[in-house]
């Protein structure tokens, strides 16, 4: 009988930290992983509500500038409407909110929250303090934190001109 050739098991070489190509020196690979496990942390924060991600990303931006159109709340998330309109729509039939036609303008839709997405507002406040827990971190650090990955969004963001 003979059995199927099999390499030994070789222990990969230790990682050259100086590498360009080393994954601990990778800014995409720690702010995908950061973010992955930050969403993670708000996820049953979130399903206690009933709400995904980014449905809570939407509702911030209409709890802070209701009505609006899909296209400031694209902007404002930095999401095209291909990708926030069945979000939209799904929203709408959970009843948070209300999708219009912009009557001096068909193809501008106008998004507003329901009554039932204004009282989420109450029951979600509690989150952001809630991360800001999990995070181990101080608030002088989350805060420079957060400063640091908005210069950062500033810094990478397209000119106007070439959107």
């Amino acid at each position: 009988m003979t059995r199927p050739h099999s390499t030994p098991a070789v222990p990969a070489p230790p990682a050259d930290d100086a590498s360009p190509l080393c994954l601990k020196r990778q800014l995409c690979f720690a702010l995908y992983a950061a973010s992955n496990r930050v969403t993670r942390l708000a996820r049953p924060a979130l399903d206690a509500l009933g709400l995904t991600y980014p449905q809570y990303l939407v509702l911030l931006v209409l709890w802070e500038h209701a009505p609006c159109t899909v296209g400031e709340i694209g902007h404002a998330l930095m999401l095209d409407s291909g990708t926030l309109t069945p979000l939209l729509k799904r929203m709408e039939a959970n009843g948070l909110l209300t999708r219009t036609r912009d009557p001096a303008d068909e193809r501008c839709v106008r998004i507003a929250l329901s009554p039932q997405g204004r009282a989420l507002k109450r029951r979600a406040a509690e989150i952001p303090a809630g991360m800001r827990g999990q995070l181990g971190l101080p608030p002088e650090a989350i805060e420079s934190l957060r400063e640091q990955l908005h210069a950062l969004l500033a810094a990478i963001e397209p000119p106007a001109d070439e959107r």
